[in-house]
């Protein structure tokens, strides 16, 4: 848990989060509604920990992945009515299981003591996003909370890195746990932390970030390390 941030960094940082798999552990609901929606249709179950791995691209991608895991074709009609009833039955019981990681509440509140600017830069639809963060308590923390809907191209596009980042700051950071955060923030131009603990089909450590940490209250001291020559 961080103690003391440094204000001459953290007053003029903007900083964009993921949100499945680097705030929150969402995996049990969302595996939970894609597998009311592809039951129907003859699929076997997904396993939670297969979940992890197939997160990160959106709603579309990972009832997609799921049909393809199991050699089923899905027709561009079809995608798009289980993508809508994939949302209302996640959106019925959004936070039943999903939990936010460890140390994750005490970081976010001292960045945004020390004058940090947060956001949420997330494929998951915003609909979603909004109502999970309201009802985990996260809510307080994030000036933005941008969905692929609210960008012009979503990870790993620079774009939603830059409209979550906003303007204004002097230094920036992205702070996710697979390689849609990863290409984004490269693209963007943008420091990027991965954490080691989230949902990436690759190995974490090959994802190519500036830094990989294993708890989030090392986000604070890791960013800072990155920014520290450039205030010099």
């Amino acid at each position: 848990m961080p103690h003391s941030l440094a204000p001459e960094l953290f007053s003029q940082a903007s900083i964009a989060f993921d949100l499945d798999g680097t705030l929150v552990d969402t995996a049990p609901d969302l595996v939970r509604a894609l597998n009311a929606v592809i039951r129907p249709r003859g699929l076997s179950d997904v396993l939670v920990d297969d979940v992890r791995a197939m997160v990160g691209r959106g709603a579309r991608a990972l009832i997609e992945r799921a049909h393809a895991r199991q050699g089923v074709a899905l027709e561009d009609e079809t995608a798009v009515a289980l993508v809508s009833e994939f949302i209302e039955v996640y959106k019925a019981d959004v936070a039943a299981e999903s939990r936010v990681f460890p140390e994750v509440e005490e970081t976010l509140a001292a960045m945004q003591q020390a004058g940090a600017s947060l956001s949420v830069c997330t494929n998951k639809p915003s609909v979603l996003s909004d109502l999970l963060l309201q009802k985990l308590g996260l809510s307080r923390y994030f000036d933005r909370v941008i969905g692929p809907e609210r960008t012009a191209a979503k990870k790993p596009a620079a774009d939603h890195v830059h409209d979550a980042l906003g303007q204004g700051h002097r230094y920036a950071g992205m702070v996710g746990d697979s390689a849609p955060d990863a290409d984004a923030a490269r693209a963007a131009g943008v420091p990027c932390l991965i954490m080691s603990y989230g949902y990436s089909e690759q190995p974490a450590g090959s994802l190519g970030a500036d830094r990989l940490i294993h708890e989030f209250s090392h986000v604070p001291e890791s960013l800072a390390a990155l920014w520290q020559p450039r205030s010099a």
